[in-house]
Order: C-alpha cells, then sequence, then structure tokens
C-alpha cells in the first residue's frame, strides 16, 4: 500500500481539513455540523495520525503496524465509543460482555453510548501507552451520550492524564453539555462547494444526472448523498415520491425502514412549507412538487405528526401498518385546500 492510499478514498475537503488541525495542538477536539459532512471520517483521520509510527503534515503514513492495527480495529491504544449498533456496522469491536449479552439475546445493540462502554473509556485513558505514541479516544455521535455518560467524560476531559487525546465527532452539538463543548477546541466542518461534491460522487461511480439528484435529496450533505445513491433507490424514485403520496401509493416506500420513510416525509413537507411562503425547495425539484400546494396550517400540523412518529420510528408496533399511516396522513394533507374566503380552516 502506498503512502497515500489511505487519504485517496478521503473527500478532498476532509483531507483539507485534517491537514489543518493537525498542525494545530490541543489534547480534545469538538467536530461540529449537520449529519453527512464526515465528522467520523475527519475524527478517525485524526486519531490514525495521532497514533502512526511515522505521521506526516498530511496524516498517517498507512503502512506502518498502527495504521494497519486500526484498519484491522485491534489497536490497543485506540478507544472508540459509539452506540452499539453503530460500532457493529462499522465494524469496532463490542466488549466481551456487551457481545455476549447481545450474542445471548439478553438485550438488543444499544442506539447510545452506554456509561459501561464510557467507564471503560475512562479506565483506558489511565492505563500507561501500549506502543509508546499516547492513547486516542474517539467519540460519535458525541449527543449520543445520556447524562451520566457525558458526566463521566467530562471529569476525564477536565484532568486528562498526560499522554491521552480525544476527539468528539457530532452532528448535533447544541445538546452536549455546556462544560463538555467548552473543555474542547471547536472545529466547525467544512460545507464543500456542489462542484467539488459533484465531482466526488463521480469519482465514487455515481452518474452525474443521479448525483445532482441525491445530493439534492441529501440537502446538499455529500456522505448523505452518497449513501443514497449506494442504496440501490432511483434517482426517478426520488422525484416521483411527492405525486406517489398524493395518490396514497405505499408501495412508493415499500422497502423503506420507518425512520427512512419519516425522514423523506419530513422532506417533503420542509419543500412543502417553503413553497406555500414563496421559497425555493431545498431536497425536491420545484417541479416535482404538487402545483397546488396545501395550506401551510395542514402542512404544519403534519409536520408536527411526523416529528411525533420519529420518536418512536426506531420501534414501531407494526412497520407495515405505521407505513400506511404514514403514506395515508400525507395523502389527506397533499389533498386539503385553502379555506374559502370568511371561513375557519
Amino acid at each position: 500500500m502506498s503512502s497515500d492510499a489511505p487519504s485517496a478514498a478521503l473527500a478532498p475537503w476532509i483531507a483539507a481539513q485534517r491537514t489543518s488541525l493537525l498542525a494545530q495542538r490541543g489534547h480534545a477536539w469538538l467536530l461540529q455540523g449537520p449529519s453527512g459532512l464526515g465528522q467520523y471520517a475527519l475524527g478517525l483521520e485524526m486519531v490514525r495520525a495521532w497514533l502512526c509510527d511515522t505521521p506526516g503534515p498530511n496524516g498517517a503514513c498507512g503502512q506502518c503496524s498502527s495504521c494497519h492495527a486500526i484498519e484491522v480495529r485491534t489497536h490497543a491504544d485506540l478507544c472508540v465509543l459509539m452506540p452499539e449498533v453503530q460500532m457493529m456496522a462499522l465494524g469496532w469491536p463490542l466488549s466481551e460482555k456487551a457481545q455476549a449479552d447481545i450474542d445471548d439475546k439478553k438485550r438488543k445493540p444499544s442506539r447510545e453510548i452506554r456509561v459501561e462502554a464510557m467507564r471503560d473509556a475512562v479506565e483506558f485513558s489511565q492505563r500507561t501507552s501500549a506502543r509508546g505514541r499516547g492513547k486516542a479516544v474517539l467519540v460519535y455521535p458525541a449527543e449520543q451520550m445520556n447524562h451520566i455518560t457525558a458526566n463521566a467524560l467530562l471529569k476525564t476531559l477536565e484532568e486528562p492524564p498526560g499522554d491521552v487525546r480525544f476527539v468528539l465527532a457530532s452532528e448535533a452539538a447544541h445538546q452536549l453539555l455546556p462544560t463538555i463543548r467548552s473543555r474542547c477546541l471547536g472545529h466547525a466542518m467544512a460545507w464543500p462547494a456542489e462542484a467539488e461534491m459533484l465531482q466526488w460522487l463521480r469519482g465514487q461511480g455515481v452518474a452525474d444526472d443521479a448525483a445532482k439528484a441525491f445530493l439534492r435529496a441529501a440537502g446538499g450533505r455529500p456522505d448523505d448523498a452518497l449513501a443514497w445513491a449506494q442504496s440501490g433507490r432511483s434517482p426517478q424514485a426520488w422525484s416521483a415520491l411527492p405525486q406517489a403520496m398524493a395518490k396514497g401509493d405505499v408501495t412508493a416506500l415499500g422497502d423503506w425502514a420507518p425512520a427512512q420513510a419519516i425522514d423523506a416525509l419530513q422532506k417533503l413537507c420542509h419543500d412543502l412549507m417553503a413553497a406555500s411562503v414563496g421559497a425555493a425547495p431545498r431536497y425536491f425539484a420545484a417541479a416535482d412538487l404538487p402545483k397546488a400546494v396545501p395550506p401551510l396550517g395542514a402542512l404544519t400540523r403534519w409536520s408536527r405528526a411526523l416529528a411525533k412518529e420519529a420518536r418512536t420510528a426506531e420501534h414501531p408496533f407494526n412497520a407495515g401498518l405505521m407505513l400506511e399511516a404514514l403514506v395515508a396522513q400525507a395523502r389527506n394533507t397533499l389533498h386539503s385546500r385553502q379555506p374559502a374566503p370568511g371561513t375557519h380552516p
């Protein structure tokens, strides 16, 4: 593997931010910004460089035993804190006890960062470095710490052991304790130019027209756009979604998880609310939206209902029934009409 290999698949804006941050000193960083801008990728690049045997100004070498240990998820001086569902999806090992509990079906993988994992991280930070290059803790998404977990981290941030450094990567930094934010050097994630994002998506094998459509569907967030492209869904299906909802066509959301369906409907609702006040849509092309925009009052009620559904979307009683209800709700809203003058809605 060449020394350039680790950064070859990196988006250029992530590589540029990595180089800038590595030139600065600090024992704790908070990478913050909306989802889809590469917080995890940037955080991982930083810890790779910190632990690398022969780092350069552009990060880790990609060839040493430290870089290899991170690649295969076995580095003794790196502690990764994530919700268990994300740890498993990204190939990071759980603690023996956590893995055993999940294997024995005693519980499901956690969707927040568990306090037990944070206590392990605190103990890890107090140990001597195994490789002599210091230790690193990567927390993502940091907003998934509950209050107890966050307080356990805070004590270590306030009095950090000499050779441990932290990267907290967040997609909702406002949800973090103010005391945690104040203990970290902050970095706002760069939002790349559209031309740069489209060029990067093309480099990932996404066709031009599809790249533009998926970037729009993702609200201009490149990582989310790539995930859309890799999901197997077509740009045409996204464009057709508003008309499908107006017809009450449940099959348009047939292979979507409830959380994905709610996210898509929230984007449709957002664009219709924008259209109702004369603003440009963000997620759909204007031509994809119904010509008759529902009243703002109906859209506001729909928005509130979707927000309520989103809170339980990961644990629906019956996913099929939930999708049917969501589509019926969308259809009713899209067929709402402005009240006649002098009447109340």
